[in-house]
């Protein structure tokens, strides 16, 4: 194709499923064509693992597929090396790091436990101001939520799969430390990919190292904790509490035993909601369409070998 005579020809998969994503391709210079036309794909559904496959298997020789989430763990059994895979990591970084921080307040300030009240009641809760916070995961969320942390002034450890030095952090470890560095904290934060090695990151062992006041908010995927023990930390009152938008299993049935615990606040995973992450989504297809005409790299891409 020449680039500067011819519009990128895209498929946008499962058709007729997202408009916007096809006003998105063309904002930014392709041509939305039929499947067998096409020379890339743009994916809208987050978990049609099989009918992806079906999609590649028709037409095994595009060159990229965009993804529409930044968790991809539904679809990881279709990526290969012989084409661009991206997603939407780091799309929807800015509103799941501010439901991270409104989560972080309501838990450690007591303001879901006052809200449950029919009467006045002594005070509780813990500050976030100046607080030790551990963040488990190193991508774009935890660097917006970094951003927003920084006016509470809080001594922050980040834990991740290398142990780069991140700014704005006192220390960066790898997960072989993590109960040791939870044992001091008054706040942990989940916002990590799920992989088989995240799987159940967070179980009895780590929750029993937390301090008893401190807060679990779970912003990434509810399969990172093993939810038998977190029922128990909480139940016991070994911990603080939790706040999760994200839930193992998902969505929580309503006799869980987590629904009335009252340390423990749950959101309908909505730290991104579908209102706020379709121009997000549109802004990096627009993107990511506009760098393949011009042959630059392309934003959100894939570690195949990863799985994210």
């Amino acid at each position: 194709m020449d680039a500067a005579n011819m519009a990128p020809k895209i498929a946008v998969e499962p058709a007729g499923s997202s408009d916007h994503l096809a006003a998105a391709v063309r904002a930014g210079g392709g041509e939305v064509v039929a499947l067998a036309d096409a020379e890339a794909l743009v994916w809208t559904d987050a978990r049609g693992s099989l009918a992806l496959g079906a999609a590649l298997s028709a037409r095994p020789d595009l060159a990229w597929v965009q993804l529409p989430f930044a968790g991809i763990e539904p679809l990881v059994g279709q990526l290969d090396h012989e084409r661009i895979w991206t997603c939407g990591k780091g799309v929807y970084a800015e509103p799941v790091a501010e439901h991270a921080l409104g989560l972080a307040l309501a838990g450690m300030r007591h303001l879901a436990g006052y809200a449950r009240q029919k009467t006045w009641t002594a005070p509780a809760g813990v500050n976030l101001l100046g607080a030790r916070v551990v963040i488990v995961g190193g991508g774009e969320i935890t660097r917006s939520l970094l951003r927003l942390l920084g006016p509470f002034n809080c001594n922050i450890t980040v834990v991740r799969r290398s142990a780069q030095d991140i700014p704005g952090v006192s220390r960066v470890v790898t997960s072989d430390a993590l109960i040791e560095v939870v044992a001091d904290a008054d706040l942990v934060v989940l916002t990590l990919a799920l992989t088989p090695q995240t799987v159940g990151i967070i179980d009895a062992s780590v929750l029993a190292a937390m301090p008893q006041h401190a807060w679990l908010v779970n912003v990434a995927r509810g399969g990172h904790i093993v939810t038998d023990d977190l029922v128990a930390a909480c139940s016991q009152g070994s911990i603080g509490g939790a706040a999760l938008d994200v839930t193992d299993p998902e969505p929580l049935p309503a006799a869980h035993p987590l629904w009335s615990l009252p340390n423990v606040i749950i959101t309908p995973h909505i730290a991104n909601t579908p209102e706020m992450g379709r121009p997000l989504l549109a802004a990096r297809v627009t993107e990511n369409v506009r760098r393949w005409a011009a042959r630059e790299p392309l934003e959100g891409l894939v570690d195949v070998d990863l799985g994210y």
